[in-house]
Parts: structure tokens; sequence; C-alpha cells
């Protein structure tokens, strides 16, 4: 199998001079087992411990470019890295093919989780990404062939629901990739990112320091080892201390094809003459499933936007041209407006902001996640038909909101409320990926020992049908108001409708009441039957719209520490989006541009 390098970047901010002094340690190549176990305290053969004192940093991670993942746009949707920094770290275009083999910088958020049932931090440092599992799927592949070792096999065991055998393709796991922030004692030496770096065959400590320009003696210590000398094993990771962001003069080509951890345990265990030839039959199939994955996940892949999607600078005459000088014409809502720029004719989103709007753009840069929007967001043909009449699309969609709002409430420090969570801020990508938008609203907070961001205001601003009871009462403003939000939200996506229903009669009653008064009776499947959208109603999907709606139902729970995190919404959402691609058949996406807003 293709062995290529992804390099993820991830900023690391100052803010004390306090904290853990220890380093992280070399797991060596027990981390390629499935079998450790952590109960005696954390452990590298799962992830790095959270020890340094950020628990939230920039990051970078190697990663090495391999069919399919070997665009801008492919390694970024793997990853969920930003494709715009991504193009940046590894001075490339969206359009850039890399070779086989070829080192990538890929910038990442790294952080420690808030755990999901009590006030404290999670013990590992990690950065998130989803994958969608394909043929004949295991922990250990996914951990050691798609990922190249920057997940390990122990973690993703840790973070998903499945069972090693019940693990089916089109299953969409929870990836928790290797990082690490540095301690304050690194930091104190000039240390500001540690770098995450798969050991290839040959390597060792001096040439990967003589590689990435640091001193040896500095991997030594970041990474625990007894010297120089220690030996490193293929498929590990090492960490490797930066004094300055990387750049793409760093990196190279890795070539050849070395075995990947898989045919080094077959080739361990088997030694006789009739062995050898089983391994020959075991790599060949290897070989069949590898074409297979280059199938599927080129088709897959292979309607990501053609447009480059590197950061610019437009000058004011410029955006005034592009959009007509805000003509009504080209509103598509509030103060977001349609642009057409240079010669190419890039469609792009504006947003007309006030001289206040500096919270907002600060927020939009801090922020790193594939589900939250940047400063950029691509339209397409306005009148298309939009996809999302289908199951798998509709959760598909669901989850991405959720893991969005999940990013912003546990791994952004401090954390964030949203505020505005409603079908106009959800915007639609040409792939109908959902990303999160309009952050006006969104406020910073602590955490209190609810693990929840948590504060009162006295301004109480929101949209109808979205806004939380505890709110709209005391103006008290949790992460939990996001979770009612998109309860709200999902009721929009299972059945069609808005959120506010306008009876016969001209009064108004909010859907998630309309669907409560009908839960609680004896017939209420028949009749939640008649409020979901019936283009998505089969026999075999009753079961998968009940549990939907039940899932909504408990977001929508008057009081909010009864209503659950987002980490325990997207964990649902993943098990109704298993049950549902084993029912029904794949959805097609017709031509489209790139980005809708979500009108159920």
């Amino acid at each position: 199998m293709d062995n290529t390098i992804v390099l993820f970047t991830l900023s690391f901010l100052l803010v004390s001079s306090n904290g853990i002094m220890s380093q992280q340690n070399y797991s060596g190549n027990s981390v390629l087992s499935c079998s450790n176990n952590d109960a005696e305290g954390p452990s590298s053969d799962f992830l790095y411990t959270c020890n340094g004192f950020q628990k939230s940093c920039l990051t970078f991670l190697i990663f090495k470019s391999q069919t399919p993942h070997n665009t801008i746009a492919t390694i970024s949707n793997l990853t969920s890295s930003n494709p715009e920094d991504l193009a940046r770290f590894n001075n490339a275009t969206h359009s850039t093919l890399f070779r086989t083999g070829k080192e990538v910088i890929v910038p990442l958020n790294c952080s420690c989780p808030t755990r999901e049932h009590d006030d404290d931090y999670d013990e590992y440092y990690q950065a998130q990404t989803t994958y969608i599992l394909p043929k004949d799927p295991t922990y250990f592949t996914t951990a050691n062939d798609a990922f190249q070792g920057l997940t390990t096999c122990d973690s993703l065991q840790r973070y998903n629901p499945y069972g090693v055998l019940d693990l089916h393709p089109g299953m969409v796991l929870h990836v928790p990739l290797i990082c690490a922030c540095p301690t304050a004692r690194q930091a104190g030496s000039g240390t500001k990112y540690l770098l995450t770096y798969s050991v290839n065959w040959g390597d060792n400590v001096s040439n990967i320091a003589t590689q990435f320009h640091v001193n040896a003696s500095s991997m030594v210590d970041a990474n625990g080892l007894s010297s120089e000398n220690e030996m490193l094993y293929p498929f590990t990771i090492v960490l490797i201390p930066l004094t300055s962001e990387p750049n793409s003069t760093i990196t190279k080509v890795q070539n050849g094809q070395p075995p990947s951890p898989t045919t080094l345990y077959t080739v361990r265990k088997d030694k006789t003459k009739t062995k050898r030839k089983r391994i020959i039959v075991a790599l060949t199939s290897s070989a069949s499933f590898l074409f297979f994955l280059f199938v599927v996940l080129s088709l897959v892949f292979v309607r990501l936007a053609s447009i480059e999607l590197l950061s610019k600078v437009y000058k004011f005459d410029e955006i005034k041209e592009a959009h007509e000088n805000f003509s009504a014409s080209n509103r598509i809502k509030g103060s977001v407006y349609r642009g057409v720029f240079g010669k190419e004719r890039e469609i792009m989103a504006i947003k007309k902001m006030n001289l206040g709007a500096s919270k907002e753009v600060n927020l939009l840069g801090r922020i790193n996640h594939f589900n939250l929007i940047k400063l950029e967001e691509w339209l397409g043909r306005r009148n298309r038909t939009l996809e999302h009449q289908c199951w798998r699309k509709r959760i598909r969609i669901a989850v991405d909101i959720a893991n969005g709002l999940e990013y912003l409430h546990n791994f952004t420090d401090p954390c964030y409320v949203h505020k505005a969570i409603n079908t106009d801020n959800i915007l639609l990508n040409k792939d109908l990926r959902a990303k999160i938008a309009n952050f006006t609203l969104a406020k910073e907070s602590d955490r209190e020992v609810t693990s929840s961001c948590s504060y009162y205001t006295s301004h109480v601003v929101g949209t109808r049908g979205y806004m939380a009871p505890e709110y709209l009462d005391s103006g008290r403003v949790t992460s939990k108001m996001d979770v009612y939000a998109f309860g709200v939200v999902l009721l929009e996506l299972i059945t069609g409708k808005d959120s506010i229903i306008v009876q016969d009669d001209g009064s108004e009653t909010m859907l998630s009441s309309i669907i409560l008064n009908l839960i609680d009776k004896d017939d209420a499947e028949e009749k939640l039957g008649l409020f979901i959208d019936p283009s998505l109603m089969g026999n075999s999907e009753k079961v998968c719209a009940i549990q939907l709606v039940k899932l909504s139902l408990a977001c929508l729970v008057e009081e909010p520490s009864r209503r659950p995190n987002m980490a325990e919404v997207v964990s649902s959402l993943l098990r109704i989006y298993t049950e549902i691609e084993t029912r029904t058949s794949p959805c097609r996406i017709h031509d489209s541009g790139s980005t809708e807003r979500l009108n159920v």
C-alpha cells in the first residue's frame, strides 16, 4: 500500500507560563496493538496525554500523499482540515496533484475535549475527523492504512460505540488524530508547535531532526527517549518540536512502497513455505481491496468543487463591481449578497458587515473545523433542486451540523455558544455537506462545572421557534441552547416543515409542540407518519424516522441539564446513519453549484 504523508498544522497560543513540565513518551511498536490498556493511567499507546499548559493549540501532522488522498480537496476531506490553510502551507493550489509519497502539511486544531458526563477535560489530546468505512473494515486497517498510524487502533475503539465485529461498509467513525501541545518547559525553551510524524523505514532521530531543521536533543526530550540512538519503529509516531511554522521546503517525497503494518504482522506470523504462499494470497487480496478503495473513494471525491480555495483579499471597488453595488437582485438574504469575481467568473457569497463586526471576523479567524464556514463561501446555481430528499443525505447534513456545534462547545478555548442555529444559517456545498454560518451572535464563555458554556444576558435576540425556553425566560445562555435549536432543525429535516406552522384558522403553532403532542398518543407512529416528509417515507424508513424524532425531542426537553450534549447527539446520529445505510439504496447527487441555504 502506498504510504504518503500529510502534515497538519495547528497554531499555538502562549497564554500562561504555568503547566506540567513533562514531555510525551514514545510508545514504540506497542502502539500497533489493538489490545492496550490504560486503566492505570494515560498511555501513549492510545493518544498523547493532555499535559501541556494549553488545552487547545495549533499543531502539525505529516501524512504521505496516496491515491485517492492526493489533492487538497481529498486530504482536507479525510482530515477535516481547512483547505485554504492546507494549500497555503504546501505552496499548492486546489488543482495540485501530489506525487505518491509526497509529504503534505495539513493544519488542524489540537484540543483536550471536555468529557460527556463530568466537569473535567479528557485525558488525551486529539484533532477530530470522521471516516466512512470501506469494504472489509477493521479498526486496525483504519488506523494504520487509511490514516497511516496518525490515529491508533485502541483510540478508535475507545471513541466509537461499535464492537470490533460490528463494523460494516458505510459506517461513519469518529477518528481522533494524534497530536499534542507544548508543555510550559518546552514553550520556555522556544518550542511553539509539536509536529506529529509517522516514522518511515530507515528513519532515526538524527535524520528526522536534520530534515525538519531541529536539534536532535530537543526531539529526544520531546519523546522521552533515552538517547539519539534509540530505535524508532516504522509506522509509529514521534513528535518534532518546532520553533516556527513549517513550510513545504522541509517536506520530501518518500520513495518506494514499503509494506504496511498489516502486511508486517502477516509476515511475522507466517514463517513456513506453506504460510508464505498464504501471504501471496493475502497480498493479492489486499491489492484487490486497494483497487476497490481507489474506485469507491474516487467516485466519492470526484464531485468536489473544482475551485481554488486559497485566501484572497479584494479591493472595495472589486467587491462593489462583483455584486453590482449591493444590488437587491443579488441579495440572498439579510446582509448576504451573491457576487461574481474575475475573468473566471468565480461566484462567492459576500456578507455586508458594520463597524462592530471585528468580533465575528476574529472568531472566524480562530476556529478551524470542516463544518464551520470560513470568511469565503461559494455559491452555485440558485435554481438547483436540492438532493437532500433522501434519508442518508439528511442525516449526513444533521451529523455535519452536530459536529460543528460539538467543535464550538468542546474544542475551542474558551468555548463558544453560536446562539443563532436555524436553517437559514446552515449552508450546503455542492456535495450537500453542511456548514454553520452567521457567527454574529456567537459568544465566548468559560466552562462551568457542568462542562457547558454559560452566562446570563439582558439582551435576548434570536429567531422565533429556535430559542430555548431558559433563554427566553431569564436570558440564560448555555451550550444547551444550541442543542435546543439543533433539535428544531432536526425536526425540520425530518418533516420538511417550518419551525412555525400556520394553522387553517391563521394561528401559529411551533412544530416542536405539535410533534410533542403526537408522540404521547397511542397511535404516535401512525400520526407521525403524516408529518414526516412524504418524499422520505417507506416502510423500511419508519423506524429510522421515529429514532430521529425521539432524538430531536430529547434536544427539546425544557430543562437544559436533561438535554444531551452535542457529543452524545453526534454519537446517536452516527448509529442511526449506520442503520439507514443498511436499509436504503445510495442517493444520487445531481450536478450542481456549490452552496445553498438549507431550506427544507
